[in-house]
């Protein structure tokens, strides 16, 4: 079976990734920051599979070649290293430049190694669906769409401007290297947590459950990690894959994951009320039409959900008064 690295294999969606990799049969090589932190290897390291097929190796995304090694002799990179948080003191140097220049460190990587027949970005719906433009429930965004950095500079949305620069600036660099790439844009993704951290994602989800007194007025796209997971596989393995590819379940306002949360859970304290008196943000479409040509299906948003809060539980996240 064929060769590939994972980049950032530690995280949220590359552990899933990795994991599934493995099942398939890949050989996989999966670069993290630190090779000595439990906290990033261990649960890699216990997956079937691993003690066989993977290899860990240590690279930063603000390093140029440091995924050299990592890369060397690969079928296929899967590049998903980047940071994905809400709060910045210094978006510059916490966001947009591992996004950014960690992207073209990457790819710089797969420009040198011959043996890299295609290269499989983790981009985001981020990168897509923030343009100025309405997003109301008629309006269906798609693949064509492209977030606007003057718009994200503006409104101060330094995670979806890292998540735009990074990917045009890969689109340019793999056209003059003539690199294959296929870029996969999740919306939120939920669903199980393989690493022992919290990620930003479910943190969303694990707000809801852990006895917030009201919820945030935001609508969101919403997909299940496993899904993501399996789109990278599948962006790879298939040759006619290509372009950009949007993955989103469902688009819901917080409003409605809190009443799914409700139906679920009844005994759990959930919010009652928004956190503004604005008007709910709308909720809107986005296409599925691309993502299911790849053969994907997606798992229903109240499954995700039920499967994200088990995971936090047993994890151990969960407060005591939210206890199941």
């Amino acid at each position: 079976m064929k060769t590939v690295c994972v980049t950032g294999g530690s995280g949220y969606i590359a552990s899933w990734l990795v994991k599934l990799l493995l099942q398939r049969g890949y050989t996989v090589k999966a670069s993290v920051r630190d090779l000595k932190d439990p906290k990033k290897v261990e649960h890699l390291l216990a997956l079937d599979g691993a003690k066989d097929r993977l290899q860990l190796f240590k690279a930063n995304l603000l390093e140029e070649g440091s995924f050299d090694a990592a890369v060397e002799g690969c079928d296929g990179v899967f590049h998903t290293a980047s940071p994905f948080y809400h709060a910045t003191v210094d978006p510059e140097a916490e966001l947009i430049d591992p996004a950014l220049k960690g992207t073209l460190n990457v790819l710089g990587s797969c420009a040198k190694s011959p043996s890299v027949k295609r290269v499989v970005l983790t981009s985001s719906i981020a990168a897509v669906a923030y343009n100025g433009r309405p997003r109301t429930p008629d309006v269906i965004v798609d693949e064509t769409w492209w977030s606007s950095p003057d718009h994200c500079r503006e409104n101060k949305m330094w995670y979806v401007l890292s998540k735009t620069l990074a990917e045009d600036a890969a689109w340019k660099f793999v056209k003059e290297k003539g690199i294959d790439l296929v870029a996969i844009n999740p919306a939120m993704v939920i669903g199980p947590l393989l690493q022992p951290t919290l990620n930003t994602s479910s943190a969303a989800v694990l707000n809801l459950v852990n006895g917030a007194e009201t919820y945030p007025n935001t609508t969101f796209g919403w997909v299940d990690v496993r899904d993501v997971a399996t789109a990278h596989i599948l962006a790879f393995e298939k040759p006619e894959a290509n372009g950009r590819y949007c993955l989103v379940d469902s688009v819901a306002h917080q409003s409605r994951v809190v009443k799914i949360l409700r139906e679920l859970y009844p005994s759990i304290k959930l919010p009652e009320k928004c956190a503004d008196d604005k008007p709910f943000v709308p909720e809107y479409q986005v296409s599925k039409e691309k993502a299911k040509s790849l053969g994907l299906e997606f798992t229903p948003l109240k499954q995700s959900l039920k499967d994200t809060v088990e995971s936090l539980r047993e994890k151990n996240f969960l407060s005591a008064s939210s206890s199941l």
